[in-house]
């Protein structure tokens, strides 16, 4: 889910865990459109018949936000299962919506990092490939989160060049503006890309110092 997405739930998923069938759900659906409507727009997608299904034609598979999925399930016999999901579904929403404000809280956040990256790239006396940027940024993915951009947005269902981050979970955000940090400080130091790349998987050490010591004898 991208970042700015509005949290949702689809008719399916109220069927299978309100313990009613689709067909009844989706009847509910058509029955209170206008109601639902006022809470937004009723998005759907249209879902193709299962693999091995004897043909069919494609399906709507409405998305509900939060308050098109609370009322909808008013309508609904008040069963104890039904009852039971209801609370639940709360539950889900506010989790949700607590993840999305963590995500967006560490985009804000990794907006300085990667600014401040930059920065060090630009000032840097031993970078000068046009390339430094893509590569810092892959290897930031990489040794963070284990995926680069690429992998990511193909993992995620991200356009070719939709903005990784947006996609990001918080944990990840969080891991990746950590990691920018720590490369913009090597840098700084005056490590290339080779030297930083080393010092992040363990292949290389910043500095190696011998101190040399006074000796007294007692």
């Amino acid at each position: 889910m991208n970042i700015f997405d509005e949290p949702f739930t689809t008719a399916e998923v109220i069927a299978k865990y309100s313990g009613n069938g689709i067909k009844t759900v989706n009847n509910r659906i058509n029955q209170y459109k206008s109601d639902l409507e006022e809470f937004g727009v009723l998005h759907f997608n249209r879902a193709k018949p299962a693999k091995g299904s004897k043909g069919g034609r494609p399906h709507k598979v409405y998305q509900l936000n939060e308050e098109q999925a609370t009322l909808l399930i008013t309508y609904l016999d008040n069963t104890k299962q039904v009852r039971r999901f209801k609370k639940e579904l709360v539950r889900q929403f506010f989790a949700m919506k607590q993840e999305l404000l963590q995500r967006q809280l560490f985009r804000g956040i990794g907006k300085v990092d990667r600014l401040e990256l930059t920065d060090a790239i630009k000032q840097s006396d031993v970078l000068n490939s046009p390339h430094d940027y893509g590569n810092f940024t892959r290897l930031v993915y990489k040794t963070a989160i284990g995926y680069n951009a690429s992998q990511l947005r193909k993992a995620r269902g991200a356009k070719p060049k939709a903005v990784v981050r947006n996609f990001l979970t918080a944990d990840e955000l969080k891991a990746v503006s950590k990691r920018e940090a720590q490369v913009t400080t090597l840098i700084e130091l005056g490590m290339d890309y080779s030297q930083v790349k080393a010092v992040l998987t363990g292949k290389g050490v910043i500095y190696q110092t011998t101190l040399k010591l006074p000796v007294t004898a007692q």
